[in-house]
């Protein structure tokens, strides 16, 4: 028989979504217990990005000194190479922040560092190697989850479930949500290529018409994203890899000395991209926040801070009353009504840069420049628009416990 376990709220997945929520609500003063499915967090190409909206969440809950001690790079202005060109495209030096930068550090030490200081809260539980593969359910209302365990299997019932396991998400397709799906043009292809003194700062990428090389300072290596159009990469493979090989040097001619790492498919992940979101995000006893509500792409980096704001929003609004018993779909409803709209706007930027930026369809040709990055270059002041779209974001949250324990 399935042990069974009681607890006021059960948050389905570990990631930044997941853990920000479970430590807000934790200490906000809700018992509250977050399910990983794997042993440990450390698990490559994932996003990187702590943004300046994230830094202040941080400074408002007084661990931002001691966050800003962990290894990180701190990434003032993006730039990146367009058809040769070097353009600055976002400045974060004006934004009315405390950091007026973004972070770069692995998700797997930011997770790390957020989930040691929620499980020194007394009405906190991380249980890893914990795999939620089903709902229950009493009537329409979700009770609680089933999980495998290393051990056996669980039951663990809960006045609210949150399902924050990412785009791939068990719980969406158990609760049988309806899925709006965005066609998206573009695949990524992951891999590690070693790092060396004197190669240059981090930039956001290096662009050509239909492809983009991203690359992500590792410290000792760099995790590199190679941006094709969807559905490419079986062509790709079957150019062989020295032709890939070759492409990657033509973005960045300094890794031709070590491009020859990559010598077999094996080390070179695919990531299929997807753009989506629930038509609802909620049912009783059930939400949705993060990537399992709303799979971004990788375009601006913005996707992880979305998922926290979804946090933050879901801590406000319900944690009072969650302490005391049961939220109603209504007001499980309000998270949606809140964070719907940036949802939609940000993913709407994302499919602008799809097409006109990142797969070259517009009339530009060569060594051009896409006109939106002409202005850019032409004026300055304007590098803060996409400063604040990505580095804040629209509707930023700030955390309002009702009290803290």
């Amino acid at each position: 028989m399935p042990e069974e376990v009681q607890t006021r709220c059960v948050i389905v997945g570990g990631g930044p979504a997941g853990m920000m929520a479970g430590y807000l609500l934790a200490l906000a003063g809700v018992p509250v217990a977050v399910l990983e499915k794997h042993a440990d967090f450390n698990r490559d190409f994932r996003g990187d990005t702590i943004h300046p909206s994230t830094l202040e969440l941080m400074h408002e809950l007084g661990l931002l000194d001691e966050f800003l001690a962990q290894p990180h790079q701190e990434v003032r202005e993006l730039r990146a190479v367009v058809n040769g060109q070097t353009v600055r495209v976002a400045d974060f030096t004006k934004l009315p922040t405390r950091c007026k930068f973004i972070a770069f550090m692995p998700q797997w030490d930011f997770l790390n560092f957020l989930s040691s200081h929620a499980k020194r809260l007394s009405n906190f539980q991380l249980l890893m190697e914990h795999e939620v593969f089903d709902l229950i359910f009493e009537k329409e209302r979700v009770i609680g989850v089933r999980a495998k365990t290393p051990n056996n299997e669980l039951e663990m019932r809960a006045d609210l479930v949150i399902g924050a396991d990412g785009r791939h998400s068990i719980v969406q397709t158990r609760a049988g949500f309806e899925r709006c799906e965005f066609g998206v043009a573009i695949d990524v292809l992951w891999m590690r290529i070693s790092k060396k003194p004197g190669d240059p700062e981090q930039s956001l990428g290096f662009f050509e018409h239909g492809k983009l090389l991203v690359m992500l300072d590792r410290g000792d290596y760099w995790q590199c994203g190679f941006v094709i159009l969807k559905g490419g990469f079986d062509e790709i493979k079957a150019r062989g890899l020295p032709q890939f090989q070759n492409d990657i040097v033509g973005f960045a001619e300094f890794l031709r000395d070590r491009v020859t790492e990559l010598d077999d498919w094996s080390k070179i992940k695919l990531l299929t991209v997807q753009t989506n979101r629930l038509r609802d995000w909620c049912r009783e006893g059930l939400l949705c926040i993060g990537d399992s509500a709303h799979a971004m792409s990788p375009a601006g980096g913005v996707g992880i801070n979305l998922a926290i704001q979804d946090a933050v929003a879901t801590a406000n609004l319900l944690a009072k009353k969650l302490r005391c018993g049961s939220v109603s779909a209504d007001e499980l409803r309000q998270v949606q009504l809140r964070r719907e709209w940036p949802t939609r706007l940000i993913q709407r930027m994302q499919v602008f840069i799809h097409h006109y930026i990142v797969t070259g369809q517009t009339s530009n040709r060569g060594k051009s420049l896409p006109f939106v990055l002409r202005l850019l270059k032409w004026f300055p002041v304007l590098r803060q628009l996409p400063a604040r779209f990505i580095g804040i974001g629209p509707r930023p949250e700030h955390f309002r416990s009702p009290t803290v324990v």
